[in-house]
């Protein structure tokens, strides 16, 4: 069928996650990870790319999402969603801005919003400011991610370095008022020449608002949780018509592996969480594994019992982590841990396993590539943003879900566990 809402996601537990929050309306959604070789054929109502472009060199980040615009123009799409992160990840240059007016041009628009609020998951945007449930971000864990450290809390200050065009707000008492208002409040930054507009939102009422207000733009951008309103708008007007339920989750094996890169404050609770259960383990050292290799995981790893479900993590606390950053350098470290987990999940899947559990936005990129996964169907959420996926991996079907470092209860792995029972 046509493609109603083309999105485009630069990591690929964002990608799940928006494609999870889009598959709650029971219409099909379809993830593709990475920009499809092949021209569009029996594409979905909504389709997701997923991109590891978040860190990626700018120019690498733009190139491929223009790559991924135009496969999704060639499937019929009119309406086009740039995804990234609740907690704006993002570096000094980029790449949230930079892609958001490349994918502007290509469309010939020139305005945008940018709203990555998910109340669900406690990210709220009020004057500009995101908060991090009641912290600012910039006083939340994210201000010592290792990759994307948050060190200001207002989006207009994070994003006008990146961009060409002047940066506005459309606060909460505008959201407020509701969608004509609000539609009023962009028209009349849009005649100011105000092309980057950063809109509040405290409750999922907003955004209701903000997308009755926003449906119609050529690009929307923000968090999965701003689409959560649009297929029940696209259907109320006829733009699209309720498809097919979800496919049946095939009948899989008991065999389990469960694996950690990110080191979110979350993920270390939710790592210990797991620990307490019993559950077998082994912890990955970044500066071991630079001397010794991966062959001591690898032995532990084929000595382990599947169906035990068995925990390989290298999430660390913030003075492990910029302790092995300093000595290897930031790239060289995550690499090492990424190429690591990578490594672990093939073999993993050559001794049974086929329900894959991932933390982490880069792991989650390195391990479903490493899968050589192309394609998802979204199951049921295990957490809000974060659902199971079906998949097919070196001819096997497997279960998959990637899971964002800062999403999901401390009980995530367990609760994930219970969700997919084996058949």
């Amino acid at each position: 069928m046509t493609t109603v809402l083309g999105c485009i996601a630069d990591d690929f537990t964002g990608a799940t996650d928006l494609a999870g929050i889009l598959a709650r309306s029971g219409v099909k959604v379809s993830l593709r990870i990475g920009v499809p070789t092949s021209p569009p054929t029996e594409t979905a109502a909504f389709e997701v790319i997923a991109l590891k472009c978040r860190t990626s060199p700018l120019a690498d980040a733009i190139a491929e999402c223009r790559a991924a615009l135009e496969w999704l123009q060639a499937a019929g799409a009119q309406r086009f969603f740039w995804k990234y992160c609740s907690t704006f990840d993002c570096t000094a240059e980029g790449n949230i801005g930079p892609v958001a007016e490349a994918l502007m041009a290509d469309l010939g628009t020139n305005q945008t919003i940018y709203c990555p609020a998910f109340p669900e998951n406690g990210r709220s945007i009020f004057m500009g400011n995101l908060f991090v449930g009641q912290q600012l971000l910039a006083e939340s864990p994210m201000k010592d991610h290792p990759l994307t450290p948050m060190r200001d809390s207002n989006l207009m200050r994070l994003l006008e370095p990146q961009v060409s065009y002047p940066v506005g707000l459309a606060d909460r008492l505008s959201v407020a008022q509701g969608a004509s208002f609000l539609r009023a409040k962009l028209d009349q930054l849009q005649s100011q020449g105000v092309a980057h507009v950063v809109v509040d939102a405290v409750a999922n009422s907003d955004l209701e608002i903000i997308a009755e207000a926003c449906r119609d733009m050529p690009l929307l951008t923000g968090g999965s949780a701003l689409a959560m309103p649009l297929p029940a708008l696209y259907v109320g007007d006829g733009t699209l018509a309720a498809d097919t339920p979800r496919t049946p989750a095939p009948k899989l094996s008991a065999g389990t592996i469960v694996l950690s890169g990110s080191c979110s404050k979350m993920t270390l609770a939710q790592v210990d969480a797991y620990l307490s259960t019993g559950a077998p383990s082994y912890q990955l050292d970044p500066l071991d594994l630079a001397e010794n290799g991966v062959q001591q995981a690898m032995e532990w790893l084929a000595a382990q019992d599947l169906g035990k479900a068995p925990l390989i993590y290298a999430s660390a606390d913030p003075a492990s982590v910029r302790q092995a950053q300093h000595k290897l350098g930031v790239a060289k470290a995550g690499a090492i841990v990424e190429d690591t987990l990578a490594q672990l999940a093939t073999a993993a899947r050559e001794a049974g396993a086929r329900r894959f559990v991932v933390a982490g936005g880069e792991t989650s990129g390195a391990v479903t590539k490493a899968l050589g996964v192309a394609q998802l169907t979204i199951g049921a959420e295990i957490a809000p943003g974060v659902p199971w996926t079906f998949c097919t991996s070196a001819g096997h079907d497997i279960a998959l879900t990637l899971k964002s470092g800062n999403f999901g209860a401390e009980s995530f792995f367990s609760d994930a566990l219970s969700k997919l029972e084996p058949a």
